[in-house]
């Protein structure tokens, strides 16, 4: 009887063990832009799936049920958190429900509150120090959470990182320190900027889209008001999101009365190669060079 009772447990086991899925040696991450970050992080240790594609909107993007079936596996997902994935955040939570290891990485690096409402604003990657201490973060959560990572290959990748990171803060502050404080002004197609304002000195005069997502739609009256704040300010450049249509952001430039140049930059997602953005580190300088042009130096 014992024999038998011993074989049914085996058995049990057994399936138990078959129908539930083994965390995999990866790092599911969300967007490009964290996906970038991560895997330079983790060179060859594991695998890193970036589930954004390059040049799409991280408001907005959704995921295949391929992808949704590789992040419930993930020893580690990584996502920006602060409802930037509106589209995907279901899918962490269900994992995160599920036990796997998830790291929200806009909440880890002490989030400035939006100027419109004073709700946390997740676009953090736009200030390079904030970077540089999630790089840390990062290497952290992967040696705890990926089973048979090098532990002593990821530090190493960390600081090596980390270190092209704090070089390219230094890059910034020398050429935005160039730009005459009076003329250090944004405005812009939605608030994505208010990290790089803190860091480099700008002033944020306003933006064509209220909020922090292109999901929103400006009103009459918010396009006036932004018009009359444009105007006062007399900046020069309207800047827009690559991947988004300017149009609202020339429909201000017309409603201020003055011209104003409309400068693409590179808010909210890499590009593919070749495409001008495709890694944070020129992502960065690509945006300094345009924002430097555009306000005179």
């Amino acid at each position: 009887m014992k024999g038998l009772l011993a074989v049914a447990a085996a058995l049990l086991l057994a399936l138990t063990g078959c129908g539930a899925a083994a965390p995999e040696r990866s790092v599911v991450v969300t967007t490009n832009i964290l996906g970038d970050v991560t895997r330079n992080i983790v060179g060859d240790q594991a695998e890193v799936t970036v589930l954004m594609a390059p040049d799409a909107d991280p408001h907005s993007f959704g995921i295949s049920a391929q992808q949704a079936a590789r992040l419930e596996r993930a020893g580690l997902v990584v996502h920006n958190g602060l409802g930037l994935e509106e589209g995907v955040q279901r899918h962490v939570d269900a994992a995160r429900a599920d036990g796997v290891p998830t790291f929200a990485a806009a909440e880890a690096v002490d989030p400035l509150p939006f100027s419109t409402d004073g709700s946390p604003d997740p676009h953090f990657w736009t200030d390079p120090q904030r970077v540089r201490r999630l790089v840390d973060l990062v290497a952290d959560h992967v040696i705890e959470h990926v089973e048979g990572v090098d532990e002593a290959a990821v530090l190493r990748n960390a600081a090596n990182y980390g270190a092209a990171v704090e070089e390219l803060d230094a890059e910034l502050v020398a050429r935005f320190g160039r730009i005459p404080p009076e003329r250090r002004k944004l405005v812009t197609n939605h608030h994505v900027f208010g990290y790089l304002a803190q860091r480099y000195g700008f002033e944020v005069v306003g933006a064509v889209i209220p909020g922090g997502t292109t999901l929103a739609s400006p009103s009459a009256s918010d396009l006036e008001s932004l018009a009359t704040a444009v105007r006062a300010a007399g900046v020069p450049a309207v800047f827009a999101d690559s991947s988004q249509p300017d149009r609202l952001a020339r429909v201000l430039a017309d409603r201020a009365g003055v011209h104003v140049a409309v400068v693409p930059l590179y808010s909210e997602s890499l590009t593919r190669d070749g495409g001008g953005a495709a890694t944070y580190l020129e992502m960065m300088r690509a945006n300094a060079d345009a924002i430097a042009r555009a306000l005179g130096t």
